[in-house]
């Protein structure tokens, strides 16, 4: 092979992941050719959805015609608030009903055990049933049931996977962290004390581990919410800008990894 192998880990975060549609947009534009995707949360949402054939504009556009109400079932609190059967049926509709070793570029699912305490990643089988394991955030949506397991938040173990797709075989790693923590919010709700919660837990893990990647992403520089799921065009725009940004490393690191190749032969 000519070219270097590149994967791309998108990170969770919430609303914040419609930057993910934007990094996308600007890698696809830029003919960079990805050949694994690896999400965690959101960033799992958006890589499947990709791989199955849905274009950034087409992402771009259903996420502006999102609407919460639409897609969250609200059952009697009793593991979370929201079932996930309406989500994961749209999920489905939207992943064209297919398999993650279906998916073109293949896409991995990161989701945490929530009994065992593990990292659990989805490499095969229905892309729906991933995925909604994959974003229930805890205390939000009821946790997801699958082989004997109960599935939470990747977030909560891997919020951005890049060792995933390193196991998947990339030579080259682009990374889309689009964590960031708002110093007093406006906290209203329980889902604001979830979130905020989730967000002080990531901020946490960046300080004790930095993701190790050749090329890191970061849309969210400014403040930005994970539950307003109305900023979309802002959140798409951030997520273009930063990319844009990268490109001249990404290029770089795709002729560093050439003369490697030269210099080893």
């Amino acid at each position: 092979m000519d070219r270097p192998k590149i994967g791309l880990a998108l990170g969770s975060g919430g609303a914040r992941g419609f930057a993910h549609i934007g990094v996308l947009k600007v890698l696809e534009e830029a003919n960079i050719p990805i050949d694994f995707i690896a999400g965690s949360s959101i960033g799992s949402l958006a890589g499947v959805l990709y791989g199955a054939g849905q274009s950034p504009e087409t992402l771009e556009k259903f996420a502006k015609l999102f609407r919460r109400k639409y897609y969250l079932d609200f059952t009697v609190p009793k593991m979370g608030f929201v079932a996930g059967k309406k989500v994961k049926e749209l999920i489905h509709i939207l992943a064209k009903g297919k398999n993650l070793e279906e998916l073109s570029p293949p896409v991995w699912v990161v989701a945490t055990d929530l009994l065992k305490g593990e990292r659990v990643v989805f490499k095969d089988g229905p892309a729906a049933p991933a995925i909604r394991a994959s974003i229930s955030i805890p205390g939000i949506f009821v946790p997801e049931k699958k082989d004997g397991r109960l599935l939470v938040d990747g977030g909560v173990i891997d919020r951005v996977p890049v060792s995933v797709v390193k196991e998947m075989g990339a030579d080259i790693t682009i990374a889309v962290d689009i964590s960031y923590f708002q110093v007093d919010p406006p906290i209203s709700s329980i889902y604001d004390v979830i979130l905020q919660t989730m967000d002080i837990m990531e901020r946490e893990m960046v300080r004790l581990r930095e993701i190790d990647t050749d090329v890191m992403i970061r849309p969210m520089v400014k403040q930005a919410s994970s539950i307003a799921f109305t900023n979309v065009e802002e959140y798409i725009r951030l997520g273009e800008e930063e990319a844009k940004k990268q490109l001249d490393l990404i290029h770089e690191q795709i002729d560093r990894w050439k003369e490697k190749q030269l210099d080893g032969h």
